[in-house]
């Protein structure tokens, strides 16, 4: 479920939101029921138990609709949809009945569709809503130093969006071993960090010029820091063309939960948009 932020709530309304939280309690006693019926088909009678259900969608540059959607139980893989079949993949035995009678009723094709249109017309719509917050430019800010004796890190900080490439560069050439690239992290601020680390020998800094190469969407010219003796960095500006990207991020819409029989594991059904169009009769396919 997207968090309420201000730009949303100002958007959709408080009576909205009042009845997606409606809505969201009535999928948490789904989920209850999901779980016992899990527990059963694994012969389980006590414990702490889980159902991870995610999804989302994606609208690339070149107009590439992509979705996800797959559960999962324990913390291990259960189902998931193959987009390209609109069926259901059964990494788990025990999901085969889930498969079947998913794919009899051809419920892979109701959420591929919901997927590709509902949920990206959804995502377009929260783009839209939070465009100043979603599309600001932050550069990163960019320091380099020593990590004991054999390594040096790359640290930039502060931008966004969070698509970030750090390089390392020895004189002048790219390096691509020894290399660890950490994932992007969030600030406090709602913009990003990441560090890149290198494992370098004392000797072979002392011979060479290595340089880190700071690449983001916010700069003008690339950001490239020099890692002298002594971990002292020295901050360099090379010219390179802007590059610009627009990179719709997918987003988790909302669900409706439809009743069904009591022991049976329900999927979730996509909602939204499609609220105004669900008929409070359909039933969901069972395990």
């Amino acid at each position: 479920m997207i968090p309420k932020t201000e730009w949303m709530e100002k958007s959709e309304g408080a009576e909205y939101w009042d009845e997606e939280t409606q809505i969201q309690q009535g999928t948490q006693e789904l989920f209850k029921n999901n779980i016992a019926v899990l527990m059963e088909r694994f012969n389980q009678t006590k414990g702490v138990h889980s159902v991870q259900w995610m999804y989302g969608c994606k609208l690339d540059d070149d107009g590439t609709k992509r979705g996800h959607m797959q559960y999962g139980y324990d913390g291990e893989d259960f189902i998931s949809l193959d987009m390209n079949t609109a069926t259901y993949i059964a990494p788990n035995p025990k999901a085969f009945i889930t498969k079947n009678k998913w794919d009899d009723v051809k419920e892979g094709s109701r959420i591929k569709a919901y997927l590709e249109n509902t949920c990206i017309e959804w995502l377009q719509k929260y783009v839209d809503y939070g465009r100043d917050t979603l599309e600001r430019k932050d550069p990163p800010e960019v320091s380099v130093y020593q990590k004991g004796s054999s390594s040096a890190v790359c640290h930039a900080t502060g931008f966004f969006p969070k698509g970030v490439t750090i390089s390392w560069q020895k004189d002048g050439e790219d390096v691509n071993e020894n290399v660890e690239l950490t994932e992007p992290l969030p600030n406090h601020d709602g913009s990003f960090q990441k560090r890149s680390i290198l494992t370098i020998s004392p000797e072979d800094q002392k011979n060479h010029k290595y340089t880190c190469v700071v690449q983001h969407s916010a700069l003008e010219k690339d950001i490239v820091m020099t890692l002298p003796e002594g971990g002292v960095s020295i901050d360099v500006i090379i010219g390179v063309a802007v590059s610009l990207l627009l990179v719709l991020i997918g987003c988790v819409g909302f669900f409706i939960w439809r009743k069904k029989k009591k022991n049976d594991f329900k999927p979730v059904a996509a909602s939204d948009g499609e609220r105004s169009s669900t008929s409070s009769n359909d039933q969901t396919p069972s395990h």
